[in-house]
């Protein structure tokens, strides 16, 4: 894969071959439409394209025009199969609405929780650092039928049939594992010299616990920009792996009692380039700082967060004990089994929380979104997390969130007064209905593990 960054306002586009326009679906995946040589001009750079907004999961049929609007700080050219291709990510508008704003679009919500900090004065932005945790396989195949049900998975570190008596990486001893025993450093290369390439930053990359499981992180990004990076970091990883005849997947829980794929948050709020979470509190945190944490555990722990932090039922299967993946509502300094960890490796001034519960079947936009209007909630109503036990590991159970997709929707439709400030209820009540659906279609089907216990 070959991306090159460019400048915009200098770039001649008659080098081009083909412009391609990238929209954010519900899911938070990538659509794209590509627009002929012949057709490309300035006047579609201000005025955008016309496309159907039902089918990438938000508008009803009836009222389904939108016009994608290209993005021109957004936008980085691509080498394939010898064309000349500009991608841009576009903006959506409502050309019903006289705001002429689509509200349900992902890169407006994020964009709105930025205008809310800034409009009132809250902060001028928020960095956030993203860990990407995903699974390689050599081969993947899977089937759902009504007189079948399966999946399979091989990895030459030792997952599978035919790698089983060969030479192979210990269970869960993956950390940090070097090559030859570790088969995939020369692919994680290549994704991060291509992320690199378009100015995505990152700071390193490196084996997980688990055989097969990967992690690169990123560096610390504005909320501006980081949804359409990491959005877009996902993307080129999945098109490396496929040009290595590899198959890579972000779900939390690939593999039955194996560890699972976080996507962990690194972040705090910053005003005239300075962080507002150094204080004189608990572990160097800023009282602001303590107030917003809260805030996310205090909407984590309705499970009205998770709903879009955790939007699949195999989120849930990652949420279990004894995996490092938190389930409790509790921050910690060092600890990777509280929800919100505060890193012991960090100077005094340099403090940040890290949110630990959340995956990658989210989408960024909005899981990041609801992220940062918790915390802000957690700051404007001062709640604090000592006088609500968030410091202390007695008596977890009172403090364990919803660990089902059903319930933390419940959740969401209970405690969603803190995102109105940003989301249209609309929205809310769409995801409600989309993922309940997938929660029925997943709860309702027997599994293999269930013929084996009760056939």
């Amino acid at each position: 894969m070959e991306l090159k960054k460019i400048d915009f306002e200098n770039f001649d586009i008659e080098e081009l071959d083909f412009l391609d326009l990238m929209m954010i679906d519900i899911e938070g995946n990538i659509r794209h439409v590509s627009i002929a040589k012949g057709f490309i001009n300035e006047k579609l750079f201000e005025e955008g394209i016309g496309f159907d907004a039902s089918n990438l999961g938000f508008a009803k049929v009836t009222k389904s025009d939108m016009v994608a609007i290209p993005d021109k700080n957004m936008s980085f050219l691509e080498y394939k199969d010898e064309f000349s291709i500009l991608h841009m990510f576009c903006d959506v508008v409502d050309p019903f609405d006289n705001s002429n704003v689509f509200a349900q679009y992902p890169r407006n919500i994020i964009k709105l929780t930025h205008k809310y900090l800034l409009e009132n004065n809250i902060a001028e932005n928020v960095k956030m650092l993203v860990e990407l945790e995903f699974h390689v396989f050599d081969d993947v195949s899977y089937s759902s039928n009504f007189s079948h049900s399966y999946y399979q998975v091989m990895s030459s570190e030792g997952i599978g049939e035919y790698y089983d008596n060969q030479p192979r990486m210990r269970n869960n001893r993956g950390y940090h594992n070097i090559y030859p025993t570790e088969k995939y450093f020369t692919f994680r290369n290549q994704v991060v010299n291509v992320m690199e390439s378009i100015g995505i930053p990152v700071k390193y990359h490196h084996h997980e616990v688990g055989t097969a499981q990967l992690e690169i992180e990123l560096n610390f990004i504005g909320i501006d920009k980081v949804a359409d990076y990491v959005t877009l970091s996902r993307w080129i990883i999945k098109n490396i792996a496929e040009e290595n005849n590899l198959f890579v997947t972000f779900m939390p829980k690939p593999i039955y009692n194996m560890p699972g794929n976080g996507m962990h948050v690194h972040q705090f709020l910053e005003k005239d380039n300075k962080t507002l979470f150094v204080g004189d509190k608990e572990h160097g945190l800023s009282e602001l700082a303590l107030n917003y944490l809260s805030g996310i555990l205090d909407h984590s722990l309705t499970g009205s967060l998770l709903a879009f932090t955790n939007p699949s039922t195999n989120s849930f299967k990652r949420l279990v004990p004894g995996f490092e993946a938190p389930i409790s509502a509790t921050f910690a300094k060092g600890s990777r089994s509280a929800a919100i960890r505060i890193p012991g490796y960090l100077k005094e001034d340099n403090v940040r929380i890290e949110f630990r519960t959340g995956d990658a079947t989210a989408n960024l936009y909005y899981s990041l979104s609801a992220m940062v209007l918790a915390g802000i909630d957690g700051l404007l109503n001062k709640s604090n997390p000592i006088e609500k036990g968030y410091s202390s590991i007695d008596h977890l159970e009172d403090k364990q969130f919803p660990l089902s997709l059903d319930k933390v929707l419940l959740g969401l439709k209970n405690d969603n007064e803190y995102l109105l400030r940003v989301f249209p209820k609309d929205l809310i009540e769409l995801w409600i209905n989309n993922k309940s659906k997938e929660a029925s279609y997943v709860y309702n089907a027997p599994t293999p593990q269930e013929y084996e216990l009760y056939f």
